[in-house]
């Protein structure tokens, strides 16, 4: 999945962007926080982990 994608979803979750690494971006949602990393492409596997942390339900087209 895109990683514009999974911030759109994350956003529309309720989580917002804490800061800005050089390879990662961190979000939160309430007190519960996960790294997203900086590649354009991120298995669905991973953005389905990225959601569970963070309590947003499953990207659109995960397995």
């Amino acid at each position: 999945m895109k990683r514009r994608a999974l911030e759109r979803h994350l956003r529309r979750g309720g989580a917002v962007k804490l800061r800005e690494g050089s390879k990662h971006t961190v979000w939160a949602r309430g007190k519960r926080r996960a790294a997203v990393p900086r590649n354009r492409e991120i298995s669905y596997f991973l953005a389905r982990s990225i959601c569970s942390e963070l309590g947003v339900g499953k990207p659109i087209g995960s397995r």
